[in-house]
């Protein structure tokens, strides 16, 4: 089988810039063929340029949204879950397989949920030529699925997943996967998959449909040297708004074990939209020390990630310990130009979670540094009540303050960090180590059912030094009750400062919960964020 080339869709080839003519040149080039050969074919070979490639999308947006016009083979859409988790990409099919650069590119088998199927084109010296994939690419492990999609012209594919040797130089791991409307996510060393990032997001949870825009054509471009940053490119496309985006994807390291992507999103708006989210992610949480009680599970806690940091332009990192309650909870958390945000997995031993199937203690964390000045906007926190822990339930992302008004076009860069990103990397501040939360009052009596106890575990930092005779300042608030009876001090089994306090409810208004320490004048600690919600 050899993967050939075909031409851009004619919707596709639109205008550049101040509307002059998109122009495709044909000559004689090299198309990509399984196991790394290359034959020669005559071609459509198309220049490509991020600036360019910015110019069409925009341009697109001044048109009326086209939803996409395809027709899936009935081979592909009779696929069922069983059928479609069985099909994987063959290997050594897979783009630069046999050039020794590192990276090799797979791709999604059309089919089952995906089915508005996506263009992949290769770069290569400022041009760019589709990449076809078909039937012979991919191994079905069913004799009667492959013979009914045998010979099967692909409309495109469901999305690509980008291989390297993340964690040992003989054995490919997968870095980066898009696959799914906008989503994308990657992996750290010694990560396997947990959260996910978004290239946008348009009305998630209020009282007008959520719109997902999905990434159209991706653009790979072949690394210049072996081991060396991979870039993408992906078109955006919905029916309120086009974009351009550009990944740049350096893989974890030995000396720096996080992957980085440095993304730059381009966007142009067909229309009003009444709120949109910017750098978001999705996660899961299901229980954790905080709400386990509603859970009968041997697992002591079920996550993908625990909490959303925060850090402030002032320099003030935050921690937004996060829940799952009856009750849809949404936090809108003001801020001018932050420095990072970004929902993190803490706990990184086995014995926190107990799961030899899921090991969430290898899930990455995400973090978000905005690139350039972000103004002002919040960060917005989302928890939708779940009970399984296949749904994911959290979302947190960046909404400016500016609306985003039809005709208007933003740039924003930022960059994303997957990996452990464990808190100890911080000298000075301590972190928020654990959140707990029960019934409130005195052990061993019958208490008000109206008092709810937390318990805060802070540890690292300067806290490490500070002898238990000398504890440091407490400042808590709480909003939607009244604080009662608290108490720090120090745990000597494992050296944290334990905050504990009792608040009085009104059992019918969620509580806002903030708390530190301080000592010798400064914050000695992340500030503790909670938000607790009665049963609906």
């Amino acid at each position: 089988m050899k993967r050939h080339q075909q031409s851009l869709p004619n919707r596709r080839a639109v205008l550049l810039g101040g509307g002059a003519a998109f122009l495709l040149m044909s000559g004689t080039a090299l198309s990509s063929a399984p196991f790394g050969q290359e034959v020669e074919a005559e071609v459509k070979l198309t220049p490509f340029d991020f600036d360019t490639f910015s110019a069409r999308m925009k341009d697109l947006a001044g048109q009326p949204y086209v939803a996409p016009q395809f027709e899936l083979p009935e081979s592909f859409d009779g696929l069922d879950y069983d059928d479609y988790r069985r099909i994987q990409f063959r290997p050594d099919h897979a783009l630069w397989s046999e050039h020794g650069l590192g990276f090799q590119v797979h791709a999604f088998h059309p089919g089952w949920l995906f089915k508005e199927p996506v263009k992949v084109f290769e770069l290569r010296d400022g041009i760019a030529m589709p990449v076809e994939f078909g039937a012979a690419d991919f191994d079905y492990h069913d004799a009667a699925v492959e013979e009914r999609v045998a010979g099967t012209t692909f409309p495109g594919v469901a999305g690509i997943r980008i291989n390297y040797p993340l964690n040992a130089g003989d054995r490919m791991d997968e870095l980066v996967t898009f696959l799914g409307a906008s989503y994308f996510r990657a992996l750290g060393r010694d990560n396997i998959y947990g959260l996910s990032a978004r290239g946008l997001l348009l009305n998630s949870w209020l009282d007008v449909p959520e719109e997902f825009p999905r990434f159209s054509e991706f653009y790979i471009e072949r690394p210049a040297v072996a081991g060396g940053p991979v870039i993408v490119y992906a078109a955006l496309e919905s029916p309120s708004v086009t974009g351009a985006y550009r990944f740049v994807i350096t893989p974890g390291s030995e000396a720096e074990q996080s992957t980085i992507m440095d993304v730059t999103a381009r966007l142009n708006f067909r229309q009003d939209v009444r709120e949109w989210g910017v750098a978001p992610l999705t996660s899961m949480f299901l229980f954790a020390e905080a709400n386990r009680a509603g859970f009968d599970d041997y697992r002591p806690q079920v996550h993908d990630s625990n909490g959303l940091l925060i850090e402030r332009e002032s320099g003030e990192v935050m921690w937004r310990a996060l829940n799952n309650s009856p009750a849809l909870g949404n936090s809108y958390l003001w801020e001018n130009n932050p420095k990072a945000f970004g929902l993190y997995q803490r706990g990184r031993e086995f014995d926190t979670y107990q799961d030899a199937g899921a090991h969430y203690e290898r899930r990455p964390s995400l973090r978000v540094e905005p690139i350039g000045s972000w103004g002002q906007g919040s960060i917005r926190l989302i928890e939708i009540p779940a009970k399984l822990e296949v749904d994911d339930n959290i979302g947190a992302f960046w909404i400016p303050a500016e609306p985003a008004l039809a005709g208007q076009s933003r740039e924003f860069g930022y960059r994303l960090f997957w990996g452990d990103l464990n808190p100890d990397t911080n000298s000075r501040l301590a972190y928020v180590a654990e959140t707990r939360s029960g019934a409130g009052g005195v052990s061993g009596v019958e208490n008000a059912t109206n008092l709810r106890k937390f318990v805060v575990d802070f540890m690292g930092g300067e806290l490490a030094d500070i002898p238990a005779e000398t504890p440091p300042d407490v400042v808590a608030t709480v909003s939607g009750g009244v604080a009662q009876h608290t108490v720090l001090s120090r745990i000597d089994a494992n050296g944290a400062w334990r905050l504990v306090f009792d608040v009085e409810t009104d059992e019918t208004a969620p509580l806002e919960l903030r708390a530190y320490l301080v000592g010798s004048g400064r914050q000695l600690t992340e500030t503790w964020l909670y938000q607790w919600r009665p049963a609906a």
